[in-house]
């Protein structure tokens, strides 16, 4: 099934680069006020918030995964307390998805991962969207936030050192979407 997932993020990306969506350009892009307050609350949280003990082999207690579309940005948050999150900038999005014991795993998995990738990334204060045909991680430590972003034709392609990580995020944004078909259809997922 992972071999699957792959094939298909890397098909969905191999698309969306065909119709033009994977060019990069400065975009303004028109944020919702849930998205930008959600956001900005996660971003700028303490560790202590949630209850996360740093350690000497692991100082990370979130991430986000943040992709710029030509209608919106899609940010993944992944927090160490469980919480789990898929929010759209033009509104919207799907809350609750970390009680769900699939997405829980992909989750840990990762969360489990990421520290490996923070040496690709920069210490910031700002937090600034993707470009578009861009993702954008933010590493959330108790040393601080650190950002790196990518091409998603890159990241797709396994062109950049991040395309493991990309892949997890998209094993989880996948849980997310099951999560929210299952609500449609009103099946509680195992």
């Amino acid at each position: 099934m992972k071999k699957g997932l792959i094939i298909m993020a890397s098909l969905i990306t191999m698309l969306m680069g065909l119709l033009g969506h994977g060019k990069a350009h400065a975009k303004e892009y028109e944020l919702a006020d849930v998205y930008r307050d959600l956001r900005q609350q996660v971003l700028i949280a303490p560790p202590e918030k949630i209850g996360f003990t740093p350690t000497a082999d692991n100082k990370l207690w979130g991430l986000l995964m943040e992709t710029g579309y030509p209608e919106a940005v899609v940010t993944l948050v992944a927090i160490a307390d469980g919480t789990v999150s898929l929010y759209f900038s033009n509104g919207g999005g799907i809350i609750g998805i970390g009680e769900h014991e699939n997405a829980r795993k992909a989750s840990n998995d990762l969360l489990a991962a990421a520290p490996k990738f923070i040496v690709q990334a920069s210490l910031t204060k700002d937090f600034p969207l993707p470009s578009e045909g861009h993702a954008r991680f933010y590493f959330l430590t108790s040393d601080g936030t650190y950002t790196v972003e990518a091409k998603e034709d890159d990241l797709g392609y396994n062109r950049s050192p991040l395309s493991s990580l990309f892949y997890k995020a998209q094993e989880l944004i996948t849980q997310a979407r099951i999560v929210e078909q299952n609500r449609e259809k009103g099946v509680r997922p195992q």
